[in-house]
């Protein structure tokens, strides 16, 4: 790091001199001392809610980073932003405010942090949304900054007819759903998945959306290694929050910037390490965002060709057998570092939090002997990585599939259309999908929906029918969650509402997923395509006012990460 300046450096046209009397008064209204409002003031960005594990813990995570703060010199004030569970909206209108809460968090952490003129800033984050939205906010602002994930939930232990225990996630719940609506476990069977998954606080287990951006913000360099990934109930978490809160009155003294560590190069290694791991289709979108508050040019195809020349060697749950915990006890992200720089697939050179480099993260790795989790690379678990862009005539602008967890390279069937996620859950639960069908779900797009649902809910009950498990194929212009597997594309764009040619699919036609083309087609004419689009109206919005409303009216498409401008 350079020579150190005084981290004082925004904050003294708020708490400075005669003129900010009044301004002193009020903070020390709330327990502020003369002496807290003349040290640098660093903000804390809590998502904390009640509404579900994955945040509800983050109070004392906060209490934690507040005392590293004041250890090291600085005074910490904290404030909260939104957040919205994806497991616990999965499947509901509800869900539909997931994505929206991403482009919220940012801009109320904006909001606040330049109302206050911190010095400094270091996020919370807990749920899927939480760390693209505060990484998004840290680019804004460009003030040193962390981001801090709350960390993972512990494995539910589920009771076995011997007496032994089974490790799950909360994925099992909802495949159990799906086997439960198929006849094929009962009400009992059901009841005991759902009450042994969530053990307590933490978010949910596996490589989905949550585990997988936590380690994105690792390789991006504005989350620390190793603190990272402590689970949410671990004993050393509160340790860890506290060297997060200290770490940022070191990036303070030194102005280490966001703009200085989330550069082109750091955003490829964290492409990267999403493609080794096996991570969520909604690291694409999210990563994109991300470059685009930076104003640093980033595509879809840019994750084709990254995950086509990087290994994929984490055996993690959905695709594999691993929890998030297991990740870590194996040696977590510095293994991951190490292997992959070892490999020349990463530069290691690039400045994270720590203020080390993160080759000199992975120097500090330590690996559990034997442990099964992080393969290394001359025994991937696939030779090339988790994530896969296709095109074609139905998917110009592109389309994301996870290839991590199944083996079926070319899929061809009859189109089974559906209007909304709820249309066709119906469908799936009724048993009136068949072998070979592709269901297309469409106006689920970051304007036709609004806000891009997942679509956990289909995908999970597909997953939990054996004879359509691995026979059916799905796409849409909404999203997956993390947790999804099988062959299923996700971010079809355009989307239908702008009129994409989603639109103009209809019962019975014929789709292809071909990936080793690269292709998603729909077998019928360019003619005929363009006949239907000209026939073709789009929907009335469903929201006429409110966040919903404002948020169809200005966000772009899923190609371009579904930022509002």
């Amino acid at each position: 790091m350079s020579n150190e300046i005084n981290p004082k450096k925004y904050s003294i046209p708020l708490t400075e001199g005669p003129s900010r009397a009044a301004a002193r008064s009020y903070l020390r209204g709330v327990g502020f001392s003369k002496e807290d409002l003349h040290k640098p003031i660093i903000g804390v960005a809590n998502t904390w809610t009640e509404i579900g594990p994955c945040n509800f813990h983050l109070r004392e995570v906060a209490a934690a980073v507040k005392q590293g703060i004041r250890d090291a010199g600085g005074t910490p004030m904290e404030f909260n932003t939104v957040t919205i569970s994806d497991g616990i909206t999965m499947g509901t209108e509800g869900m539909k405010a997931s994505l929206i809460s991403r482009e919220v968090i940012a801009d109320s952490i904006e909001l606040v942090a330049r109302g206050n003129l911190f010095d400094g800033i270091v996020c919370i984050a807990g749920c899927d949304k939480n760390m693209p939205g505060t990484i998004m906010a840290m680019a804004r602002l460009d003030i040193p900054g962390i981001m801090l994930y709350g960390g993972s939930i512990a494995p539910g232990k589920l009771a076995q007819p011997d007496g032994t225990h089974k490790d799950i996630t909360i994925l099992n719940v909802f495949e159990g759903m799906g086997s439960h609506a198929a006849g094929k476990i009962n009400d009992d069977q059901l009841e005991a998945l759902e009450a042994a998954a969530c053990p307590g606080p933490g978010a949910c287990g596996g490589q989905f959306t949550a585990n997988t951006m936590a380690m994105a913000g690792e390789f991006l360099g504005i989350s620390p290694f190793n603190l990272t990934g402590v689970p949410a109930m671990s004993a050393e978490k509160a340790s860890a929050s506290r060297e997060a809160g200290r770490m940022i009155m070191d990036l303070c003294r030194h102005d280490v910037r966001p703009s200085k560590i989330l550069t082109r190069k750091a955003i490829d290694n964290a492409i990267v390490a999403v493609c080794a791991s096996g991570g969520s289709t909604n690291a694409v979108l999210h990563l994109i965002a991300i470059a685009s508050e930076l104003g640093i040019p980033l595509s879809m195809d840019d994750f084709d060709r990254i995950s086509e020349k990087t290994p994929f060697i984490c055996d993690l749950s959905p695709g594999g057998k691993y929890a998030a915990t297991d990740y870590q006890e194996a040696g977590g992200s510095r293994v991951l570092a190490k292997r992959l720089i070892d490999a020349g697939l990463m530069d290691g050179s690039q400045p994270t939090v720590s203020g080390r480099t993160i080759s000199e993260e992975a120097a500090l790795a330590v690996e559990t002997p034997g442990q099964p989790v992080i393969h290394t690379l001359d025994k991937p678990l696939k030779a090339t990585g988790g994530l896969v862009i296709l095109k074609g005539n139905l998917a110009p602008e592109g389309c994301v599939i996870k290839v991590a967890g199944h083996e079926r390279l070319f899929h061809q069937g009859p189109a089974r259309v559906f209007d909304s996620e709820d249309a066709c859950h119906a469908a799936v639960e009724a048993g009136k999908i068949s072998p070979s069908d592709v269901l297309v779900i469409r106006y689920e797009g970051p304007k036709g929906g609004p806000g891009m649902r997942e679509m956990l809910a289909v995908t999970a009950a597909i997953k939990g029918i054996p004879e359509l498990s691995e026979t059916v194929a799905l796409l849409t212009d909404g999203r997956f969650s993390g947790a999804t597997r099988g062959l299923m594309a996700g971010h079809v764009a355009p989307e239908a509402q702008l009129g994409g040619p989603i639109a103009a699919v209809r019962e019975g036609d014929l789709i292809s997923f071909d990936i080793p083309k690269r292709e998603l087609r729909l077998e019928v004419s360019a003619e005929e395509i363009a006949s239907r689009l000209k026939e073709w109206k789009a929907p009335v919005a469903r929201y006429k006012r409110g966040v919903f409303a404002k948020y169809a009216k200005s966000v772009s498409s899923a190609s371009e990460g579904a930022v509002t401008t």
